[in-house]
């Protein structure tokens, strides 16, 4: 979405706000496609004496499967969006700053970047996720590990003697 911002350029305190959907149901991360939903974004360009500014957020529901338990769960993720706007640089090249062109600025470019580049490598379905047991394979959120107890060598002969039937 390209945003007109030429009303507000040379008008300060004006603003404009904005309002659109993305579609990044194509975008892979390590192998899935975490973002099923459209991603909302919304914000206002303000012109501050002089200066245009963008805020806004994007934010979607992520279908996600747990790095450690592989149970599948959504989670809600929230982007904060901010850029200083120009016509051009003067002086020194600021990267915070976006150039206009033609008086517009490229809404759609700003939030994906701002997005993907936040997405997360690693996710869980909690803090305190116990995984699966690496044994039997069972998910510790659950169940109890099903995997019998490895014995001490040193009590092993006493183990045999045990298990001896009379």
């Amino acid at each position: 979405m390209r945003l007109d911002l030429k009303n507000i350029i040379h008008v300060p305190g004006a603003s404009l706000p904005f309002d659109f959907t993305m579609d990044l149901s194509g975008e892979e991360f390590f192998g899935a496609y975490p973002i099923a939903r459209p991603v909302r974004v919304e914000g206002t360009v303000k012109n501050i004496a002089g200066l245009l500014v963008l805020e806004g957020e994007a934010s979607s529901l992520l279908d996600c499967v747990c790095d450690r338990c592989m149970e599948p769960f959504q989670r809600e993720k929230s982007v904060r969006l901010y850029a200083l706007l120009a016509e051009s640089l003067e002086g020194e090249e600021d990267e915070d700053m976006v150039l206009l062109e033609d008086g517009e600025v490229d809404l759609d470019e700003l939030a994906y970047t701002a997005y993907v580049l936040d997405m997360d490598t690693k996710y869980l379905c909690s803090e305190d996720c116990k995984g699966l047991c690496p044994g039997c394979g069972v998910n510790l959120n659950r169940e109890a590990c099903r995997c019998k107890k490895p014995v001490d060598p040193r009590w092993a002969a006493l183990e045999q003697l045990l298990d001896k039937p009379e």
